[in-house]
């Protein structure tokens, strides 16, 4: 798990070949203009889906985890409260996961607990579940759903 600013990705790019092509696209587009929904950058092994929802309370977030994509949740207005917790400690699922979505959640707490404010992203990998969107407030985000192969 990483968390850091948007002026700082270069440092991140060596660690998969299309970080270089997703951080570029955030640097590049008008985000606050950019359109809610999915948004093709490269088919399936990278695409941006954008956001701007209010989030739930804290102790209503749920710990999630992804197996094909590696996911940068890049804040662009707001702050996004987020969990994390190492998945090799959760407990099996309390939703299994599913392959179309990718996705599967976990009935596990945690107590690391980050604010993500605008102009700030996180990288989670696979070995990461993440409880995004812990904020009551209105926070417009874009995931970049980066395929592992």
């Amino acid at each position: 798990m990483v968390l850091d600013q948007l002026q700082h990705a270069d440092r991140y790019t060596s660690l998969h070949p299309l970080f270089e092509q997703a951080f570029q696209f955030l640097r590049t587009t008008n985000l606050l203009q950019l359109s809610t929904g999915k948004h093709d950058l490269s088919g399936d092994q990278l695409f941006a889906l954008v956001s701007e929802d209010k989030g739930v309370p804290q102790e209503q977030a749920k710990l999630e985890a992804h197996l094909k994509y590696i996911d940068i949740q890049y804040v662009v207005t707001g702050t996004d409260r987020m969990g994390w917790k190492n998945l090799s400690e959760c407990s099996a699922p309390s939703e299994p996961y599913v392959d179309d979505k990718d996705i599967a959640f976990y009935p596990d707490r945690t107590n690391t607990w980050l604010d993500v404010p605008a102009g700030s992203f996180t990288i989670f990998f696979p070995s990461d579940a993440h409880a995004p969107m812990a904020t009551t407030e209105v926070v417009k985000k874009v995931v970049l759903k980066i395929a592992v192969e």
